[in-house]
């Protein structure tokens, strides 16, 4: 059983719309619920940690493998 309740698969796709695709997704979802995103743009670390202080939601994990970025995004 995954510890996440939706997946955004977010590779290949550059600044902004991997925040974009995040925010779209996240609204269809319940508060509490866990968003996994994967992402393959290296700006998304940092996108993704403005954009948990600025809408509230977690971010509960972020982490690099081979070239893609995965994060945890709780919803607030």
């Amino acid at each position: 059983m995954a510890d996440f309740d939706r997946e955004l698969d977010a590779s290949g796709l550059n600044c902004p719309l991997p925040i974009l695709r995040a925010k779209k997704t996240l609204a269809d979802m319940e508060s509490g619920q866990v968003l996994h995103i994967i992402a393959t743009d290296p700006g998304s670390v940092k996108d993704f940690e403005a954009f948990a202080k600025q809408t509230g939601n977690e971010l509960m994990s972020s982490g690099e493998e081979g070239g893609k970025f995965t994060f945890m995004m709780k919803k607030s």
